[in-house]
């Protein structure tokens, strides 16, 4: 393997000194390298689902529009991580000079003590090869920072060993902004930056300039800036200042996954489900349709405050609270398979209360209140779409004949499958969820359960806490008021 190029000299004579490479600006990398990416076909984006139609053919147009560009919305919805994408389509390597805090292209630098090291050694000027995880800096915003911290500062330890004075550009602690140089620079939740650390950053992408101490420096830096925000913020905690916005090429909405399909995937990606332990396990595909049904509904439901959403954490975290309490019932009853019932959606109400903001209705009733209610709403909305138009009404016979079941949250598979097998017919019924009753006990009991627990939600079967599954009980008419009567008026004597 022929080796990397070390001094300017070697560079010029490497594939790196062709006219295309040379003096190409990030924007156009990003552009070429993402033309090439679109020839080929297939995602343009690995991780990133249920954008493929909506946000990322816009982000595309920004990209090959060369623009800067903002991406809009609520929390929780891949704007971070879509940002991060972008590094796939730099370069793996770039040549810059070595040392340069900027990374310096050797063959136009713009910082002082470049451009004095090229004039001293010419092509034995030292350059390095900057890998394409190097080139993305990201920041996020808040109100205490600085013009420092995103341009730079003065440094009075390199003017004193040196012998500068303060005024030389060789005496600047370069930040954020500069560092990125060749790269991309991301801000997240920009409107939280304040109105003057906007304004530097609109200069310096407008006229490459800024001034620093009121020292006024020249900087004319290739950086591609994108940025996240959320909508609310523009009005609730900050705004971005008009000439920014003017500045910043795209405004592109993202949004939550549109279909439970879409969401699962996202899920079933990012969750943590991988334990270990030498217990296989199986997260039943209707686990799967309530946990996000339960988010769905939150983002709906009246209680739960809209502007703040619903993020897709919620979901995620849930479901890792589900597998975690079906594997501490595994462990403690010392069982071969984790397998999650719907009993353990209920037990991961923790991973649910904090991922919501509630509005004044649900304030009155309390979290916890509020996310029972989703539990159960999503329970009947799956159930219903698995079990719609089929019969029953045996089962529900069974518990109005004075049958009644209680299923402990803790009760081993075994047990559970025993009890649930005392209900004519109804472990047959979960042959529509793809598992059969001679299955492995734990899927049988998840199955029983999810049927007890949909004919719950929708009111055929009651519940409470001292009997657990039993008949619905019926609100008795009030019995009628007697009909007014006189009183018998004895006859006069």
């Amino acid at each position: 393997m022929k080796s990397k190029p070390k001094t300017l000299g070697e560079l010029r004579r490497s594939p790196w000194s062709e006219e295309r490479t040379k003096c190409r600006s990030v924007k156009d990398e990003l552009r070429e390298n993402l033309t090439l990416r679109l020839e080929r076909g297939g995602p343009l984006f690995e991780g990133i689902i249920g954008f493929d139609d909506t946000v990322v053919p816009q982000v595309v147009n920004a990209l090959l529009s060369r623009h800067n560009f903002i991406l809009l919305g609520l929390r929780g919805q891949a704007k971070t991580r879509l940002l991060r994408a972008l590094v796939t389509l730099l370069d793996e390597e770039l040549p810059v000079i070595a040392g340069c805090e900027i990374n310096d292209n050797p063959y136009a630098p713009i910082c002082r003590g470049c451009k004095l090291l090229l004039e001293e050694k010419g092509d034995a000027t030292p350059v390095d090869f900057l890998t394409r995880e190097f080139r993305y800096v990201e920041k996020l915003a808040t109100p205490d920072v600085t013009i420092a911290d995103m341009i730079g500062d003065i440094d009075p330890i390199k003017a004193a060993r040196g012998g500068h004075q303060l005024s030389n550009e060789l005496t600047i602690h370069f930040g954020l902004l500069p560092r990125a140089n060749r790269g991309i620079f991301a801000i997240n939740e920009l409107p939280d930056l304040a109105g003057k650390i906007q304004v530097g950053l609109f200069n310096i992408m407008q006229e490459g300039d800024v001034q620093i101490k009121g020292y006024p420096v020249r900087l004319p830096l290739d950086v591609a800036l994108v940025f996240t925000a959320n909508p609310e913020d523009y009005t609730a905690r900050g705004k971005i200042i008009t000439p920014l916005k003017d500045r910043v090429g795209s405004e592109i909405r993202t949004h939550y996954p549109a279909t439970t399909e879409e969401a699962v995937a996202i899920t079933q990606q990012e969750a943590w489900l991988a334990r270990g332990g030498g217990r296989p396990l199986t997260v039943p595909h209707f686990i799967h349709e309530i946990v996000e049904e339960i988010a769905f509904l939150a983002r709906a439901d009246k209680k739960v405050d809209k502007r703040s959403g619903v993020s897709q954490r919620m979901p995620i975290t849930c479901v890792e609270n589900v597998v975690s309490n079906a594997e501490r019932r595994a462990i403690s009853n010392r069982e071969d398979a984790i397998v999650p019932r719907v009993s353990d959606i209920y037990a991961a109400l923790p991973a649910l209360t904090g991922k919501f903001e509630l509005e004044y209705e649900g304030e009155l009733k309390g979290a916890d209140f509020v996310a029972k209610e989703l539990i159960r709403a999503a329970i009947g909305k799956v159930f219903q779409k698995h079990f719609d138009g089929m019969d029953l009404q045996p089962v529900v016979q069974w518990f109005e004949l004075g049958g009644s079941l209680k299923v402990a949250e803790a009760a081993p598979a075994t047990e559970v499958v025993a009890g649930l097998r005392k209900i004519q017919g109804l472990l047959d019924k979960a042959a529509v969820l793809g598992i059969r009753a001679k299955d492995a006990p734990g899927l049988a009991a998840s199955a029983g359960e999810f049927i007890l627990e949909g004919l719950y939600a929708h009111r055929r079967i009651g519940r409470s806490e001292e009997r657990g599954f039993m008949a619905e009980e019926r609100k008795q008419s009030a019995p009628l008021k007697e009909e007014f009567r006189p009183p018998h008026k004895r006859p006069y004597n």
